[in-house]
C-alpha cells in the first residue's frame, strides 16, 4: 500500500475527524440491524461515498494530484473486486446445493434418526466445524440451525444452547480454511500466508470449539426428543455432482495461486463457468423427460448474499478512505507499536466480538505491518474466532437470533461466555505450542 501511494497523514483535521464520526454512526446502524431491520448494507455504502467525498476534498487542499488520490481508490477497488468475485461463486455453489436438496436431505435425516439431545448437541457441533470450513459460517449456522430448531422443537433450554453450540462450531470452523470466513480469505488474498500454511489453525480451532462445547455438553438435557414422522427428502438430479463440481472448483482456485500465481478468483470464474455448462446440461435433459431437474444458473446467482457483497463493499471503501486519510497508521501505532503484535492481535479478537471482524481485519491489512507468519496465523485465528464470544459478534449469531423466536438470545448467550472465553485463551496457547 505504502508503495503505490501516500496517506494523507490530516487526522487532526475537522473534516477528518467528521469521517470518522460518519463511520461510527453508520456502524452503530449495523449493529442495530437485527431491531431495526435495516440492511447492513445500506448505511456503510453511504458512509463508504462521505468518506471518500470528504477524503477528495482533503487530498485537494493538501495539493495532492487527482492521479495520486486514484491510486488509492482503485487499490480499494482491486481489492473489492477480487474478493466479490470469489464470493459470489462460492455463494452460486452454496445456493446450487441447496437448491438440489442436499442441505435439506441432511436435516431431514438427522431429525429422523431420533438421537438423544446430546447425541444432537455433539452431531451438529461437528457438523457445523466442518460444513464451515467450506461454506460461509452464517450458511452452516443457518443449515444446521434448522435442525437444531426442528430437533427441539418442544424444548427451549436445547434449542438455546444448540444454538450456542453452532454459532462457536461455526465461527471455529471458518479460522482454519480460506474457504470458511472471509477474514482468511482476505488474508490469503493478500499473499500474508499460503493456502497450506492456515491449516496449521486446525487444532487451535477444534480446541477453541472444544473447549465451550464440553462445559455446555452437561448442561443439554438428557433425553430423547418426540418421534419424528418426518418423510425421506430426495435429492434433485445433479445434487451429488455439483457437490464435486464445487470440490474441484476449490482445487482449481488453490491451484491458480500455488501454481500459476494468479488471484484464486480466476480459478473459481473458472468453476463458475463449469456449473454454467452443467446447469444447461440439466435444463435441456430434465425439461425434455418433463423431470424435476430444471436448472437455472442465474436464479442462483440472484439468490446470492448481495446484502453481505454490498455491505462488503461499504466496508472496503469507507475503511480505505480513513486509511487513506491517515486513521490505519494512527490506529496502527496505538496499537501494534505500543503494545506489540501479540497483545494487538488478541484485542482484534476482543473487538471482533462487538464489531463485525470484516472491517476490523480490511484494518489490519491495511496497516501495513511487518510481521511473521505466526502473528498471521494468530490474528487470522482472533478475528475468526473472537465473535463467538457475543451473540451480536458474527453473522452466524445474528443470523440465528432471528430465527430462533426467542428462544436463543443474547442474554442466554452471555450466559456461556465465561466457557467461550476459556476457549478463545485455550485456542491461543494451543497455537502457541504448536505453531510458536
Amino acid at each position: 500500500m505504502a508503495a503505490d501511494f501516500e496517506t494523507l497523514g490530516l487526522t487532526g483535521t475537522q473534516r477528518g475527524i467528521y469521517t470518522v464520526l460518519i463511520f461510527i454512526i453508520a456502524y452503530g446502524f449495523v449493529m442495530t440491524e437485527e431491531f431495526t431491520h435495516l440492511r447492513k448494507s445500506k448505511p456503510v455504502i453511504l458512509a463508504a461515498g462521505i468518506i471518500w467525498g470528504h477524503a477528495a476534498i482533503l487530498a485537494k487542499e493538501a495539493g495532492v494530484s487527482a492521479e495520486d488520490m486514484h491510486k488509492a481508490f482503485e487499490y480499494n477497488l482491486k481489492e473489492y473486486a477480487e474478493l466479490m468475485l470469489f464470493l459470489l461463486v462460492a455463494m452460486t455453489y452454496i445456493n446450487s446445493m441447496s437448491e438440489r436438496n442436499v442441505f435439506e436431505a441432511l436435516r431431514s435425516w438427522l431429525v429422523r434418526k431420533q438421537f438423544s439431545y446430546r447425541k444432537v448437541f455433539l452431531i451438529t457441533g461437528i457438523i457445523t466445524f466442518f460444513l464451515s470450513s467450506v461454506a460461509d459460517n452464517l450458511t452452516a449456522a443457518l443449515l444446521v440451525g434448522a435442525v437444531v430448531m426442528a430437533v427441539g422443537a418442544d424444548n427451549a433450554k436445547f434449542v438455546s444452547i444448540g444454538f450456542v453450540n453452532v454459532v462457536v462450531a461455526a465461527n471455529a470452523g471458518g479460522a482454519f480454511c480460506p474457504f470458511g470466513d472471509i477474514t482468511t480469505l482476505m488474508v490469503w488474498q493478500a499473499e500474508y500466508a499460503e493456502f497450506f500454511d492456515f491449516f496449521k489453525l486446525f487444532i487451535p480451532s477444534a480446541v477453541n470449539y472444544g473447549v465451550p462445547a464440553a462445559v455446555m455438553y452437561f448442561a443439554v438435557p438428557d433425553e430423547q426428543p418426540k418421534a419424528s414422522s418426518e418423510a425421506a427428502v430426495q435429492l434433485k438430479p445433479g445434487a451429488i455432482t455439483i457437490c464435486v463440481m464445487f470440490l474441484l472448483t476449490i482445487a482449481t482456485a488453490v491451484s491458480f495461486k500455488q501454481v500459476l500465481h494468479l488471484p484464486p478468483f480466476m480459478g473459481m470464474m473458472v468453476g463458475l463457468s463449469a456449473l454454467m455448462f452443467y446447469g444447461y446440461w440439466l435444463k435441456i435433459t430434465y425439461t425434455v423427460e418433463g423431470g424435476n431437474g430444471g436448472f437455472d444458473i442465474f436464479n442462483k446467482v440472484r439468490h446470492a448474499e448481495w446484502d453481505t457483497l454490498l455491505f462488503f463493499f461499504g466496508v472496503v471503501f469507507a475503511v480505505g478512505g480513513l486509511g487513506y486519510i491517515g486513521y490505519l497508521e494512527l490506529l496502527s501505532s496505538a496499537m501494534y507499536d505500543t503494545l506489540g503484535p501479540t497483545t494487538a492481535n488478541i484485542l482484534v479478537g476482543l473487538i471482533s466480538a462487538i464489531v463485525d471482524n470484516i472491517p476490523v481485519m480490511f484494518a489490519v491489512l491495511n496497516m501495513n505491518l511487518d510481521m511473521d507468519l505466526y502473528q498471521w496465523l494468530l490474528v487470522t485465528l482472533t478475528a475468526g474466532v473472537g465473535g463467538s464470544l457475543l451473540s451480536v459478534g458474527s453473522a452466524a449469531g445474528v443470523a440465528l437470533m432471528g430465527q430462533s423466536n426467542h428462544k436463543y438470545t443474547f442474554f442466554s448467550h452471555l450466559k456461556w461466555t465465561p466457557a467461550i472465553a476459556a476457549g478463545y485463551a485455550a485456542s491461543i496457547f494451543a497455537h502457541y505450542l504448536i505453531n510458536g
